[in-house]
């Protein structure tokens, strides 16, 4: 083999050689094990903790999905998210979840910024160790209630690094400016929460306001009958996002409350596994 021709092949065995290892370090490394901790700190408060699982056999594209409870943003627990764990752990095996707590609040202590401020910590310890733990930094949102509201606002305001890919919100709070609020039985305590504050300040927290083009896929439940969130607050938050072009779904139970069981938790955790194998599934 002449000199031209030793060059031409080894240039090629090297082009090749290096396609392959950028494959590879996609896939790898690989964690046979699953990895299980509960009570994970991110911060010095009590309550901000969380549980994460992590599956065997996961690689740096095995993406994790991120509950937050409900609970009127002063109270709850992530105990109460284990129930959705469970079913997304059996239903879908290959994705990481994190279940967190976060600093609750008081007449001190407003929601905002605070309880954003411990979303933003966990995503963070996310991308962090992500190496370490072996995982993506891609993320999901699952939320219940004031959950749902915190999830929905970190996706929409503050994922600057793109990393959401799905958003889910069960009877979730979107709007605070909206009128069906006015004479609501659970709006004053909820004004006075979040400080009596101005319009603009309203707006600032609420995804209805804060949804733009690129927020990511959000998927939306509410019930017809639900005590705490008007109905107004599912329906104009579907309009919103159809009239921006975002990518969603919206359901709704015309004689369901504040949640709900039987066929339609069924049917909504049906709907959630779908939409997560479509929006989560490997790059």
């Amino acid at each position: 083999m002449n000199t031209f021709k030793k060059i031409i092949f080894l240039s090629l065995f090297a082009l090749l050689y290096l396609g392959c290892s950028s494959d590879s370090d996609i896939e790898t490394p690989i964690a046979p094990q699953a990895y299980i901790a509960q009570n994970v700190s991110y911060g010095a408060d009590d309550h901000q903790v969380f549980d994460i699982y992590l599956p065997k056999n996961r690689t740096m594209k095995t993406k994790v999905v991120i509950l937050i409870h409900g609970g009127s943003w002063i109270t709850g627990d992530k105990s109460e998210m284990e129930l959705i764990s469970g079913l997304l752990s059996a239903s879908h095996p290959d994705v990481g979840i994190v279940n967190m707590n976060y600093t609750l609040a008081d007449a001190e202590n407003p929601p905002f910024p605070m309880q954003i401020d411990d979303v933003s910590a966990v995503v963070d310890y996310i991308s962090s160790n992500k190496s370490t733990l072996i995982m993506s930094d891609n993320i999901g949102f699952i939320g219940l209630s004031a959950g749902a509201h915190l999830s929905l606002l970190w996706s929409y305001a503050y994922d600057t690094n793109n990393q959401v890919d799905m958003v889910c919100s069960i009877v979730g709070p979107v709007n605070f400016t909206d009128p069906a609020y006015n004479g609501h039985p659970a709006y004053q305590s909820l004004y006075q929460l979040f400080g009596s504050p101005s319009i603009d300040f309203l707006e600032t927290v609420s995804p209805y306001h804060r949804a733009t083009t690129t927020s990511p896929p959000t998927l939306l439940f509410y019930g017809g009958m639900d005590p705490l969130v008007p109905t107004s607050q599912g329906e104009d938050m579907d309009e919103k996002l159809t009239t921006l072009g975002v990518t969603h779904e919206f359901h709704f139970y015309p004689e369901e409350g504040h949640g709900w069981e039987g066929a339609n938790l069924l049917d909504t955790s049906s709907k959630i596994s779908t939409y997560i194998e479509r929006y989560m599934g490997s790059e």
